[in-house]
Parts: C-alpha cells; structure tokens; sequence
C-alpha cells in the first residue's frame, strides 16, 4: 500500500460492499487546490496518492499536482500508473516476443524468469490481421478469416501460448472486433477494482495502449493514450510511465447538433479547430452544458482522433451519458452503481455550471458544425460537403504529372515531403463478382480539371471509362465511426433508400463493410438493414480495422490496371481516422475521410468530381435523378430503429464469451512452458536481440564520435515512414530475406503480420515507397549513399551493415515534427538496430522521441531557429558528440557540443525526465526494467 503521506485513505460503501479508496478531497494545504484540478489532472492525482512510496513518488510530487500552476509550461516530472495495458496484434506481438526473450534474460543473468510478468492487467485484441482480400459476396467473412488465418498460423499460436504462460494477460481472438470498439463496449471498467492485502481497491479506469487511438477510451471518463511498444512492456511489468504535467486545453461545448450533421461531421470540426490552435503534447478536456448533448458514442468519436490533432488525450468527464452507456453495453449495475458513487465521491462527475482552471480555452457551439469529409492527405484538412466538388478540383491538379506547372503556390508543400505513408499489403486472392451493367462513364471532364479517360472492361462484360476522381474504393470501416450507431443506422437506412430507389454502386468501386465489434452486425441483421447493404456491395469482409491501417486488399484487377495505365489519381473514401499519401492503397492517390452514410452515397456517385448538395447520385428505377437528399436518412428515422433494435441484450450476447473465440482458434496447435521455445526456422517469431550480451550493471555512457549521416530528412517524415508497414517488395532487403529462407513471395505477408521477427523488420525500417531521403536524391524509398566506400546508392539496409561492420555509429538529420503519427514501437527499434546511435531534428512528437530514449538512441534538436540547411549541413560530414557523459554523473545536460565537418553547433537534449535519463544510461527502458527486477 501507499506511504500515505495525507492520510487519505478511506473507505467507500456501495450497497453491501466496502471498497478501499485514497480521497482525492484529503489533499490540503497551502497553495493546493485539488477542487478546481481538470477532471484529467484528478486522475492523475489519484495515481499518485495511491501509489506513493516515498521514492519514485514522493509527498512532494503529490503537492505539485495539486498545486497545479495552469500557466506553467510542463516541467515537473511524475510517475503515472495506469490501471492496464491494452495492444492490438501488430504492436502487441512485438511486445510478447519481448517478454518471453526478458525471461530467458532473466534466468541467464541467475534470476526468476516467472518474474517477467505483467504486473499491470494486459489485454490484446487481435484486429489488425485482416485483409479485405475478398468483397461484395455473402462468403466474403469466411473467407477473408480462413485467409487470414493461414497467414497469421505461427503468430496466433505464440500468442495463445502468451495467453496460457503469462498471468493477467488476456488475448480477444481473430473475427471479435477492433481493439478500442472492445474497449468502450466491454474491457473499459471506468471504476478499477483490484484486490490488496485482502482488501479491494477501487480507483480510477486508467490505460496506456500500443496504439494511438487508445484514446477513444477518454469518451467514457478513462484517461488513457497510446504509447510506444516499449513503454507498454515496462507498464506491464510495474514501470510508472514518466511524464511531465501537462497543460490542459479546455473545450467549452455549448448547443446541439444541427439535424444533417454527424458525429463525423462534429470531430472533423474539432480536428480542425484543435490541429490549428495547436495541442500537440497537451491534454483535451471537455466540459459546458454541451457535454450532456454529446451522446457517448459521439464522445468516443471525438476522443478516437485526438492523435489527429496532435493532443495526448481528448477527455470527457463522468456524467450520466457515461452510465447510460455503461448500462446499455452490460455492464453490470453493481458496476454502474460503483461508477456512479466513487465519482462523485472524488469529484469526478461533471457538473456544467463549475469551469475547472485550465491553461488554455477555446469554444464551439455545437450548431456550428455542417456536414464535412477531411482529404485528400490529412484528417485536419476538413472541407464542407457543399465546397467538396470545388476542393478537388483544386487539390487534383498536385496529383496529375501533366498538370504540375498549373500548381500556384497555395497548394500544401508538404506533398512534396510526400506526408504520411505506408504502402498496405499486397495480395493475389479473388474478389467478389461485380454484376453486369450498362456501360457508364465515371466523373465525366467539363474542361473544369485534367482527363484522362481509360477504357475498362470487367470479366461480366460491363464496360465503362475511369478517370481522375474516380472512387475506387468505398470502406465503412474503423473503430471511429463503427462504434457509433447513430451513423451506422444512418448509412443502413440511406442503403435503404437507395436500393428502393434502384441506385446501384458503380462497378468500378470496391465496397466493404468492416464494424469494430460484432454487435454491429447483430442490429443490422435486427432491423433488416443488412439486406440492402449487401445489395450495394457493403456485405461483411470482418471485423478489423482493414482499409484505415492500409488492409484495403486488391482493387479490381482491371480497374488497377486501368489507374496504373493511365497514372490515374483515383480515390478512396472511408469513414475511418486517417487518410495519409499512400496509406490507404498503393494504386490510390488521394484519401477522404467520411461519415458512413457518406461513404455509402460516393459509392453510388462513383467520383469525388460530384457536388452532392445539385447533383444526381443516379436515376431511379422510371429514370428519374436521384439526390442524396431522397435518400438521406432523417433523425428521427434513424433514432426509431435504434430503439427497435439496440438494447444491452445485444452487448450481453456478443460479449459473453469473447475471449474463446471461435473453432480455429481453439484447434490451433499451441507450445506451452514458462519460456517459448523458439523455431529457428519461423519467420514470423525470433528471439529478439536486445538483452544479448548484457551484464547486471550497465557500461558507463559514452561520447558518440566518427559518426556518419544514414539518412538526412525534410519535414513532417511520420512513423509510417520510418517502421516498416504494408508490403514486403520481393527486390527489397526483407524480401530477399525471405526468399533465402524459403518463403514464396505469395506467401511474404505484410510487414505488420511479422513484427515479431527482427530480421525482418529491420530490414524494412526507413524502406517505405514514399520515403525522400536527401542524401539520395532522386530517388525514393529506401535508399541511402555509403559514405565510407565510394558514396554509391545502396539500400539503408545494406549501408548500415557496412557502417556497422567498420564499427561506424550512425545519424539521422530531421526536420519539423520527426516521428509524428501512429505510435510504433518499431520505428524506434529498427532505428536502433540499424546502428543510429543520435537523432537532430528540429522538432519532435511526443511518443517517437520518447521511444527513441527507450532504445538507447540519443534525440537531439537544432538550436532554435537553426536548421540542416541553415547551418550547410549536406550530410556527407563526420560528426562528434561531446558532453553525454555527463549523464554518468547522474545529471542530464542541456546541451551537448556537436562537430560536423567544419560546422560546431550545441545541440539541445531532449532527455525531457529523469526517469528517461535512467532507461538511457541503461542502454534502453528494457534493460533497466530488467535490471530493476533483478
């Protein structure tokens, strides 16, 4: 238990049960006021009056919270514990390869490998496996999991193993749902329990997650984040998470939802609003009278794309929303009654006539919001639905190889820089049939934007030409948007709609229809709206992210070559959270974010080159146009069938044995033992490298000198860009890889399915499609010159064993915003591997730069104001690094003197904590995890 310095301990009576609980009000004195704390920063106070000892969280860090200078830049540092961990399977494996390498760490250096543990409760949802291989057939579930499953047969198996050999660890099979759908609609207790001493604990629903988009959890009161891999196992195994007190960003909400607006309309409004205002490493804290008129699943919305806007959480408050929620999803009322009075016990339920103090304040009436989509590259690049037709145009002609003199210079550079990518997997297996229509021509030129026409004709006979604009994949997918029934019931009745009418999707768009969780389709199939989306094509390809992550699948076979011929810009609408440059599809240029109604109606209109406000979506069965206001779904409409066929029955159903998934996860083969016993012919599954070697007491830190540039960056170069993601190339260095070990390109997989082989993913680091590294110019992905023989362009791979082998530390020069986007845990690991000793930006976001500490790698930044080009750094210098040996004296220094060539700068170190100051002169968080366990 807690030392306790504040004697807050108490006892809390719900019903006939006692629950032991550290009172937030027992935190007094001088200068402290833990009333007016932001919902968020009480959270966090509770962790630590909880877990006080008088060590790593002293009296001292309490009174610093709660005497919380709203005006102070972050710079006190405390010790957060979150309540669990929660993974999906891409950063989730990694992270079980890890524990189950520590282990064997651990009994090498004469210690108890059972200790390697999640001490924290761990839960892992596998949804990021599934490819939209097939579509627009009833078969098309089934088959995409038997697909999936002979992909993914060895790293189901580890995990199964993981599941049985580890305590506290729960996996949710294949074919359930999607991770942060799970999370509200089941794992999230928003009151934790946990047994101690004999006694129970209760205290605040608190996670970090292996995913950015954790953060979908804060729509229901939990505060929680998304974290790299790296930090997620040191959570698991006990490790505070180190972090500065952040700022609070205050969003007043007042109003009500205009009708025609979505809850995708309202969090493309708030993506704007906060992306501009500038919330990067802040917290979001909404509270007004507008929170009771923001349903929980609009709330769940909002905070799924906090990462979109650059904030580390977007929290709503406890309220009655919360536990009407709570109620419709099962949860049990001994639960909801917990909720509700340990709450309001601590002053965690919203009350809208009190403003807490915060640091910053901005405001929306929520009847401001009109219907909107975000494209063609950024979730922040919203565009009103009536403007949509006029932004494209504008935006294609960036696009269009033959049109690129005609760009003014109002067109975003950053395109240029080619913005966040990952090229999705690549894959051979049949799609659906389209059915045969008459010959149609799609977005027809007015001499309005460039054309260039492709003739396409379909195995079915139907002919047809494709243009610039063509919609060419339609995707109701996401945890964002699938988790809310309101929009979901709106795009099944507009199919509706639709089909009465006699509207039909073009043939050349490839439509699927992926829910986060099983539910979705148990009220579509209640209210027989299933029927119609499957008229349209949307008919169940699973349940898994799929097109957001880039598991979009093959377009049509002749409508692919159709784009490639004709280097058309075609473009995908999905009503998912992020649309990055060549994210989505390789084939497809341009990416819009939607709401599902939305989506379904681009699929009837077949381009993006349509105002749907004045033009048809298509003509009846009598010929007549058709609008999108025909067939668009009233609130009313919508609201009486999720009343007809939504109830907590559903939730209780769905849920109730989620963890046993179905025939083929329980017939996989699986080992079991303490320690996994590795296949040295996988690969998918290898002991990971990073313990190899090590002593009970770390090496003291070193000087970095003789170091040589790897790559040199522009601006805005995401974690997409820097970890291996999508398809594994047969020419490159992974593929090659593979091809020595046997494996038949078919069979490659994607670099996801197989993070939890090093070689592999090492190979693919800094290997994306869309990657310009400056010390190559001209060419693009994975390219770099060796600089210590002859200056060739190699791959970044086979440069870095050269470097390596000559004993030649590494560099990487950045620009602005290094490492923004997804939290990926590879993207600092591979970086490591590969030899990177030291990172100089200009810029950093949050979770790349911390993960870069935990695998030992320095993060430096430019002086202010000073850049690569502004001091004449071309790359091609040596460089040394002198002062990081100050570290050994247990201080960080501010800065430390760089030698590049002729040029000497000091370069400023972005150790930000003390506690990131011990994982780097551990050599890395895993170490020093593993050494404190000793």
């Amino acid at each position: 238990m807690a030392v306790d310095s504040f004697n807050s301990q108490d006892t809390l009576t719900v019903g006939d049960t006692s629950y032991d609980y550290f009172r937030l009000g027992a935190v007094t004195g001088e200068g402290l006021d833990v009333d007016s704390l932001p919902f968020s920063l009480k959270v966090l106070l509770e962790a630590l009056l909880r877990t006080e000892d008088g060590t790593d969280i002293t009296k001292d860090d309490i009174a610093a919270l709660a005497g919380w200078d709203a005006n102070a830049e972050p710079e006190t540092e405390i010790q957060f514990t979150p309540a669990r961990v929660i993974m999906q399977d891409f950063t989730g494996v990694p992270c079980i390869v890890d524990l189950a390498t520590m282990r064997e760490a651990m009994a090498d250096l004469g210690g108890d490998a059972t200790k390697i543990n999640p001490l924290a409760p761990a839960e892992m949802v596998i949804d990021h496996s599934v490819v939209a291989d097939v579509f627009g057939t009833p078969g098309a579930f089934e088959r995409n999991v038997e697909i999936e499953y002979e992909r993914n047969n060895e790293r189901y198996q580890f995990l199964r193993w993981g599941q049985g050999a580890f305590d506290d660890f729960l996996v949710v099979p294949p074919g359930t749902g999607i991770v942060h759908q799970v999370n509200i609609e089941h794992l999230a207790r928003v009151a934790f329990t946990r047994e101690t001493d004999g006694n129970t604990v209760v205290y605040p629903d608190s996670c970090v997650g292996t995913d950015s988009h954790t953060t979908m959890v804060n729509g229901l009161g939990v505060v929680g984040w998304g974290v790299g891999g790296i930090e997620a196992e040191a959570a698991m195994l006990g490790q505070p998470i180190s972090m500065l007190i952040p700022r609070v960003v205050g969003f007043k909400l007042s109003g009500e939802l205009p009708e025609g607006a979505t809850a995708t309309d309202l969090v493309l409004v708030i993506t704007e609003q906060l992306r501009e205002h500038g919330v990067v490493g802040k917290f979001v804290e909404f509270y007004g009278p507008g929170v009771a008129a923001v349903p929980l699943a609009n709330r769940a919305t909002i905070g799924n794309m906090s990462p979109e806007y650059g904030s580390t959480i977007a929290v709503f408050p406890i309220d009655d929303e919360t536990t009407k929620y709570l109620r419709l999803t099962g949860r049990s009322e001994e639960q909801i009654n917990l909720v509700e009075a340990y709450a309001k016990a601590q002053g965690l339920w919203h009350d809208a006539d009190r403003e807490p103090r915060f640091s910053e304040y901005l405001e929306l009436d929520l009847g401001d919001v009109v219907p909107s989509i975000a494209g063609p590259k950024r979730p922040q690049d919203r565009v009103s639905l009536t403007d949509s037709k006029q932004s494209f145009r504008g935006a294609l002609a960036a696009y269009v190889a033959e049109d690129v003199d005609a760009v003014s210079g109002e067109w975003d550079e950053s395109l240029e820089e080619s913005f966040p990518a990952s090229d999705p997997p690549s894959n051979d297996t049949a799609h659906g049939q389209t059915p045969s229509r008459d010959y149609v021509s799609c977005a027809p030129a007015d001499g309005g934007r460039p054309s260039n026409p492709q003739h396409v004709a379909l195995e079915d006979g139907t002919e047809f030409e494709l243009d610039h604009g063509a919609v060419t994949i339609a995707a109701i997918t996401s945890c964002t948007n699938t988790s809310n029934p309101s929009v979901m019931i709106g795009a099944g009745l507009l199919a509706k709609k639709a089909v009465e009418k006699g509207l039909e999707r073009k043939p050349w768009v490839k439509t699927t229809l992926a829910p986060g969780s099983k539910v979705v389709t148990d009220y579509y199939e209640k209210s027989g709206l299933n029927v119609y989306l499957d008229k349209l094509g949307f008919n169940l390809v699973g349940y898994g992210c799929t097109t957001c992550i880039g598991n979009s699948g093959p377009l049509i076979p002749e409508v692919s070559k159709a784009v490639n011929d004709g280097d058309l810009a075609v473009t995908a609408v999905l009503s998912g959270n992020r649309n990055f440059e060549g994210r989505i599809n390789p084939d497809i240029k341009m990416n819009y974010l939607a709401s599902p109604p939305l989506v379904i109606a681009y699929a009837l209109a077949g381009s993006m080159d349509v105002d749907l406000y004045n033009e048809p979506l298509g003509q009846d069965t009598d010929g007549n146009d058709v609008f999108m206001k025909d067939i668009w779904p009233t609130p009313q409409e919508i609201e009486d069938v999720i009343a007809q066929s939504i109830d907590s029955s559903t939730f209780v159903k769905e849920y109730a044995d989620v963890f046993a998934g179905d025939e083929r996860w329980q017939n996989l083969s699986t080992p079991d033992g303490d320690v996994f016993e590795w296949d040295p012919e996988s690969t998918y599954v290898r002991k990971a490298p990073y313990f190899d070697g090590m002593q009970v007491e770390p090496s003291p830190v070193e000087e970095v000198s003789g170091a040589r540039v790897l790559l040199k960056l522009g601006d805005s170069v995401t974690t997409d860009h820097i970890s291996p993601a999508g398809a594994i190339k047969k020419d490159s260095p992974a593929g090659t890889y593979l091809s020595e070990h046997g494996i038949a390109p078919r069979d490659f997989n994607s670099y996801g399915s197989r993070r939890g082989n090093h070689e592999v993913m090492i190979r693919g680091t800094f290997a994306n499609i869309r990657l310009r590294n400056q010390m190559a110019p001209g060419t693009e992905g994975g390219f770099t010159r060796n600089l210590i023989d002859g200056g060739e362009v190699t791959s970044v791979f086979e440069a870095s064993e050269a470097y390596q082998a000559a004993g030649v530390p590494l560099v990487v020069l950045a620009g602005k915003e290094y490492g923004s986007g997804s939290s990926r845990d590879w993207a600092a690991k591979g970086t490591a591997l590969l030899g990177v000793r030291v990172v100089i930006a200009e810029s950093y976001e949050r979770i790349h730069r911390s993960n870069l500490i935990g695998m030992g790698v320095l993060p430096l930044q430019y002086p202010e104001g000073q850049t690569a080009e502004s001091l004449g750094l071309t790359g091609e210098e040596t460089f040394s690094f002198t002062g990081i040996t100050k570290l050994n004296d247990g201080s960080t220094p501010k800065t430390v003197q760089v030698q590049a060539g002729d040029v000497a700068f000091d370069a400023v170190v972005r150790i930000d904590t003390p506690g990131e100051a011990n994982y780097y002169r551990n050599g890395g968080i895993m170490p020093y995890v593993l050494r404190s366990l000793l």
